[in-house]
């Protein structure tokens, strides 16, 4: 007696489907598990047996299970893979069970012993790659249903146990009672004061800097990474935290594509809340490697960069930054991808993302290149080399716009000279900008000036 269902597994933002292939058999009493699985699929023969039992079925204890995960040679993880182990022991043990439902549907959820249903990270990509498969029915726990419907023409069923799971792929007249699944923690535990990313700031509120402020307004038109330089207080970090209001919101395929990186690291917004503006990411000069381009052990996770796909990555102090960590942004700032390879795994996560660099021109942050000699610089010429040295010059020949940002003089900010726009107005003329660059590369497979090759630009729009 054998069974096959369906599954999804992920290889960074990449998925595939696998089928789970049941084998039941006359043999030593044996549980044999094959297809490269990880620790958690080979912990599910034990998580299976018992959510089977306690949903009052029989698990086939007197006979040789063999549980193959195809294509064999792709290494599969993750704890979503016990719904589709568990059906297809059932089916396969099961005469009177229709195998002929389980043809087009791709099933995901966690076990646990008493047979409910836990959510797991990653549903939407992997409904996506179900989708791109053919598959037109995905059954999910209850509380992911709004995140796998993202997905347009899927049909998605959302159960809270395995007991519910078998009675609606039987075609059961009645379907079991049991208690709501626990939806994923999204928000965090502890708040603060300004620790909402929605927290309303403009550039009306930014006076003066007219330099520094058109240089951003290019960058977000083109897509275009900016580097802020200038001494303390002169206002880079105001600057760089009012970039994501020039940019418009983000287009249906943009909010997909953020979603699933969201779904990956497990980050999903609140129920009920649909990602429509850039995010905004800013992590502190002392990150690792792994926070800011992504990995981790076990399963990778995405990073800050790819976490702000379509967005904006700003990092202050970047001289600060570990050089691994400045080093290894030479791919996403030229390619909009991250790959990380560790061992026999490859992940491969998006990372189209405007970069905002701020960085003080000496250690101490008071040199002030256009008028040397006149500041209050404590540094050595030797330790200002050695400061800007950090960033390497691969990096900054990623850097399309460099900006120095000088203190504003006392008129600039008299209300009586100082017009500063709202982001409101110059987001208007982003949104205008970016519409002609859609037209123009409209049959070709760019979309912002930035991602355009310079010997084309060079060639064809001089």
């Amino acid at each position: 007696m054998w069974a096959t269902t369906h599954t999804v597994t992920l290889q960074g933002a990449h998925g595939q489907v696998i089928d789970v292939q049941v084998d039941v058999s006359q043999g030593q009493v044996h549980t044999a598990l094959v297809g490269r699985p990880d620790t958690a699929i080979m912990e599910a023969r034990d998580r299976c047996r018992s959510a089977v039992q306690n949903a009052g079925y029989d698990w086939p204890s007197t006979k040789r299970i063999t549980i193959l995960l195809s294509p064999a040679d792709v290494p599969k993880r993750g704890p979503h893979f016990d719904l589709a182990m568990a059906i297809g022991v059932i089916a396969a043990s099961e005469e009177r069970f229709p195998q002929h439902s389980l043809g087009s549907i791709a099933l995901i959820g966690e076990l646990t012993l008493d047979g409910r249903l836990r959510c797991v990270p990653g549903v939407l990509p992997m409904v996506m790659a179900a989708a791109e498969r053919g598959f037109d029915t995905v059954m999910v726990p209850e509380p992911q249903v709004e995140e796998a419907s993202l997905v347009s023409g899927m049909t998605v069923l959302g159960v809270r146990s395995l007991g519910q799971a078998v009675a609606v792929l039987a075609g059961f007249d009645t379907i079991p009672e049991a208690p709501p699944v626990e939806p994923p923690m999204t928000t965090p535990l502890l708040s603060w004061r300004g620790a909402d990313p929605e927290t309303p700031v403009d550039l009306v509120d930014v006076d003066g800097l007219l330099d520094a402020r058109f240089g951003m307004e290019v960058a977000a038109v083109g897509g275009h990474h900016i580097h802020l330089t200038g001494p303390r207080g002169s206002g880079k970090t105001t600057l760089a935290e009012r970039f994501v209001t020039m940019l418009p919101d983000l287009t249906n395929d943009q909010i997909l594509e953020l979603t699933a990186v969201h779904s990956l690291s497990g980050g999903m917004p609140v129920s009920g809340v649909r990602l429509v503006r850039p995010p905004f990411r800013s992590p502190h000069h002392s990150s690792s490697r792994t926070a800011v381009l992504g990995g981790g052990s076990g399963r990778v996770h995405p990073g800050e960069v790819s976490k702000a796909h379509h967005g904006v990555l700003f990092l202050d102090e970047f001289a600060l930054f570990r050089k691994d960590v400045i080093e290894g942004l030479r791919e996403p700032l030229e390619s909009g991808s991250i790959s990380i390879s560790r061992g026999e795994d490859d992940a491969v996560f998006p990372a189209n993302t405007t970069v905002v660099f701020a960085s003080n021109p000496c250690p101490c942050g008071n040199f002030h290149p256009q008028r040397r000699g006149l500041d209050d610089c404590t540094c050595a010429e030797v330790d200002r080399r050695r400061y800007r040295a950090k960033l390497s010059g691969p990096i900054l020949d990623r850097v399309d716009i460099t900006r120095m940002v000088e203190p504003i003089s006392s008129h600039h900010s008299d209300p009586r000279f100082s017009r500063p726009e709202s982001s409101e107005t110059v987001r208007a003329r982003v949104v205008a900008a970016r519409e002609r660059q859609a037209a123009r590369y409209a049959e070709l497979p760019w979309r912002l000036n930035a991602h355009v090759p310079g010997p084309l630009l060079r060639q064809s729009w001089p």
